[in-house]
């Protein structure tokens, strides 16, 4: 859709359509809407951005349990699923999906909430990685950087809604 149709969505019909850009979260589209109308494709993800920033940590943290385990078998959101399967994930070896299990319950158990990363561009290796490389963190700087990982996902999701 193009933004100057999104600008002029009433509410409820902004939230309808973008209410998943920030995984079964559509408080973030629902405080968006307001900053109306949005210059760019750039402006309406850093006011979305804005919106989920300014939450309390309470609903931040809830956000981020929102979204799934990489390679989980859990119910996922259809963009999940897209960006999943685009990283390899659906075809992990059995080696490969049990040490990525391994690894995802270590961060779940050390930081209460899964490990978040924008897979986009990514592939398994990368994955692997990225989820060793950031478990010696501290739970600041993962959550910080889960926020962060969370804003990136939804850039790519809203470039594949949005046509300036």
């Amino acid at each position: 859709m193009k933004l100057s149709e999104i600008n002029r969505l009433d509410k409820a019909a902004f939230v309808e359509l973008l209410g998943g850009v920030f995984e079964h979260s559509p408080w973030v589209a629902e405080r968006s809407w307001a900053s109306r109308p949005f210059a760019s494709l750039q402006a309406l993800h850093e006011a979305m951005c804005f919106a989920m920033r300014q939450a309390p940590a309470t609903q931040q943290i809830t956000l981020i349990r929102a979204h799934p385990e990489l390679a989980s078998r859990a119910r996922m959101s259809p963009d999940s699923v897209q960006e999943q399967q685009g990283a390899g994930l659906d075809r992990l070896t059995p080696e490969e999906y049990g040490r990525l299990q391994q690894l995802n319950r270590l961060y779940r158990e050390k930081f209460g909430f899964p490990f978040i990363l924008a897979v986009k561009g990514k592939d398994k290796n990368d994955i692997l990685q990225a989820l060793e490389s950031r478990l010696p963190n501290d739970r600041e700087t993962e959550f910080e950087t889960a926020l962060s990982q969370i804003e990136r996902i939804a850039g790519f999701r809203l470039e594949a809604l949005v046509e300036e």
